[in-house]
């Protein structure tokens, strides 16, 4: 039987995209099509998009262009990606997991603006926490670590008292820059050094204790 890990904390922030849930199928669809378009290796692009605002990653990808344009193309591409929910479905585990956080410290902390998260949380029937921030909250993109300190400040608790919940690249460098301890979710998640990997939200048991959470992983 493989060893648990026991994490203390006073407040969870969570991704959604890859931790609550499987986009893939859309972020795949619309990104790889947005890369041909702009004479881009579709597999080069995949390794840039995930956990990251769109127009931060268009700046990657594209680093001749304004701002202003990246800014408009993201637009554009956040409309397509909300009218766009085949093939969206909860991570394994993410309803229970969920349902476990019900009057305990937690956050939505992710890349999307407030519309396509709703729009995700819903195509996959899950609750969206009271708590969220979202493009619109922070000015800088993952992997800074404004959205999880923004979400660390609305819960009262200090950075250090968090446990991030992620599955990318950017999602785990910006809860590590934060001085937060992070939980990988899925095979992206294992290549970026969280303090703990698991495959889904199967494999995490969260347990209110006193003013704060254990979190009990694998």
């Amino acid at each position: 039987m493989p060893a648990t890990t026991v994490l203390s904390a006073r407040a969870l922030l969570i991704d959604m995209d890859g931790t609550l849930v499987n986009s893939d199928a859309v972020v795949e669809r619309l990104w790889r099509r947005w890369a041909a378009e702009h004479g881009i290796d579709g597999d080069e692009a995949m390794r840039i998009v995930h956990g990251r605002q769109g127009q931060a990653s268009m700046a990657l990808l594209l680093p001749d262009r304004s701002v202003e344009e990246n800014i408009a193309d993201n637009a554009k591409l956040l409309a397509a990606e909300t009218e766009d929910v085949e093939g969206v479905v909860p991570i394994p585990g993410a309803a229970d997991f969920l349902a476990s956080l019900a009057g305990l410290p937690h956050a939505l902390v992710t890349s999307a603006n407030l519309p396509l998260a709703t729009v995700r949380m819903n195509a996959a029937r899950l609750p969206m926490p009271e708590v969220r921030i979202t493009a619109e909250s922070v000015g800088a993109s993952k992997p800074h670590p404004e959205g999880f300190l923004k979400g660390a400040a609305e819960l009262g608790v200090e950075p250090a008292d968090c446990v991030v919940f992620e599955d990318s690249g950017a999602g785990i460098a910006a809860g590590r820059a934060a001085g937060m301890r992070v939980v990988g979710i899925g095979s992206r998640a294992a290549a970026h050094g969280p303090d703990v990997v698991v495959p889904d939200l199967t494999g995490v048991r969260v347990v209110g204790v006193g003013d704060g959470v254990e979190v009990f992983v694998g």
